[in-house]
């Protein structure tokens, strides 16, 4: 077969993965300091790896070799263990790894964590109402699960919410069978006699039964109605969005603002004001931040660059080197940000119960941010600044950041990180340093960071250095992720939590 064929091929699997991961219904892992590189050569599937080329027979994909990595399953595991804030860390660390595997796309793993989270949370507050009280009647018509209080007492809180979390995501992603041999491993910790095998067994009714009533919450959330909702066609006039290199994929859910929220009232409850108006002319304001885009991309340093590709955040990007096509599967922005929260949990030693609150917290504030983002990009409909350049300006420029799928403004990484930020700075305050290897595992050195508030302002720049925003984009960005943070964070008093 040719190399056509190979390319189409591509196209293909890519528009489905992002339509298909979009929601078809511990100790963490440490990498140590010295880690090496090095390029295999094999047959594998198209998407085996984190970089792969799909225009020949063999593939090609940059392997990451690193010395004393934790294991990856709970073998380590002992019986009978008290609740451990590490284990959900590390739990739903794998479900990200499947997230990655499935090519989620931001808005679809907003939501899956959203919906995976909660179902933890639900599950903590079964074995501690009082200070775990349910969020049913707090969360947008969301019911307290059925409760068996029969199985309570013979089931296991620490269990319970590693069975909340793998169950949770493996019904919800399309490739959520990767996390039975997790399970697996984990019901073989509790084989070795009859007293464990009934803790395991009673521990993994009660969670099925309130993960049933978690999944049943999702599905009416107005995901399933998508499809059926009017087709997104994009405007053949200048200025709005238009497709784009190098694969040119069809926008990326563009109904996705029909969904209900979680705490917000609506999408437009914040609604930001227009973009700058579309002007070709030199002295208007559209013009202006479409040069400046220009010009700082052309001109960006070491330390610009380096802040672009640490916030990519792509889930798959596509580079061409030569006649070779590469996939690279990332995490998306929302998975940055909790691994973020994960890695503020273990350094505050916050307990179990407040771990999972605070990633919770930030799920579902990160979900209905993008909710609210997607409605503004899809009435805006704002070309992206390599469209426009490359007609106007100059036709061989490409942004340093491979453009994403969907319309330009506001800026999503602005709407998410600005939010995430006001909830994590309400968790564990405004001077909260911390290092963020997040990015290790992509090949990315770990960043420093004073507070949660530089990391979401360094987000958001990152986007202009990246050249796939304009200013305008970015700054309403802020402001919107900063009104939905603070909604949030004023309905359930979080500087109160902790």
């Amino acid at each position: 077969m040719n190399k056509a064929f190979y390319f189409l091929f591509f196209l293909f699997v890519t528009s489905t993965c992002y339509a298909w991961s979009a929601g078809i219904p511990a100790k963490p892992i440490k990498l140590s300091k010295q880690k090496t590189f090095k390029v295999v050569c094999q047959y594998q599937p198209i998407f085996a790896a984190n970089k792969t080329a799909l225009s020949g027979r063999y593939v090609y994909h940059q392997k990451v070799v690193v010395n004393q990595i934790s294991k990856q399953v709970f073998s380590g595991l002992k019986l009978p263990k008290p609740p451990v804030a590490s284990d959900f860390v590390f739990a739903l660390k794998k479900v990200t790894d499947v997230m990655v595997n499935d090519v989620a796309s931001p808005v679809a793993a907003s939501r899956y964590y959203a919906y995976i989270t909660l179902a933890a949370y639900e599950t903590q507050s079964l074995f501690d109402t009082i200070n775990y009280p349910s969020l049913a009647g707090r969360i947008n018509k969301f019911s307290k699960p059925f409760r068996n209080d029969a199985l309570i007492p013979f089931s296991n809180k620490s269990l319970a919410v590693i069975l909340a979390v793998f169950i949770t995501g493996q019904k919800l992603l399309p490739s959520g069978y990767l996390l039975v041999s997790q399970m697996d491993s984990i019901a073989k910790l509790y084989s070795k006699n009859a007293s464990n095998q009934s803790v395991y067994k009673n521990t993994y009714v009660l969670i099925t039964e309130l993960v049933n009533a978690i999944l049943l919450y999702a599905k009416a959330d107005g995901f399933a109605r998508l499809n059926n909702l009017k087709r997104y066609t994009p405007k053949t006039e200048i200025g709005y969005w238009k497709p784009t290199p190098p694969i040119f994929m069809a926008p990326v859910e563009p109904n996705w603002h029909a969904l209900r929220t979680f705490l917000i009232d609506s999408a437009q409850q914040f609604k930001v004001v227009p973009p700058a108006v579309f002007d070709t002319a030199h002295n208007s304001l559209f013009y202006t931040q479409l040069m400046e885009v220009y010009n700082i991309t052309n001109s960006a340093n070491t330390f610009q660059k380096d802040i672009a590709m640490f916030w990519d955040c792509n889930p798959f990007a596509v580079q061409q080197i030569g006649h070779v096509e590469f996939g690279i599967k990332k995490i998306s922005p929302g998975g940055h940000w909790m691994g973020i929260t994960g890695i503020a949990c273990l350094k505050n030693h916050l307990p179990l119960g407040n771990t999972i609150l605070a990633h919770v917290m930030v799920s579902i504030t990160l979900a209905d941010a993008f909710i609210a983002c997607w409605d503004e990009k899809y009435r805006s409909n704002r070309v992206r600044p390599e469209t426009i350049i490359q007609k106007l300006i100059d036709p061989r420029w490409h942004p340093l950041l491979q453009t994403p799928p969907f319309p330009e403004y506001v800026s999503g990484h602005s709407v998410a990180s600005t939010a995430a930020a006001i909830i994590l700075t309400k968790i564990f305050g405004e001077k909260f340093s911390y290092a963020d290897d997040t990015e290790v595992e992509f090949g990315l050195p770990v960043r420093v960071y004073k507070s949660f508030f530089e990391a979401a302002s360094e987000a958001a720049n990152s986007r202009l250095y990246g050249g796939i925003h304009f200013r305008d984009a970015i700054e309403q960005g802020e402001w919107q992720g900063r009104k939905i943070g603070e909604f949030v964070s004023n309905k359930f008093n979080l500087k109160y939590i902790f």
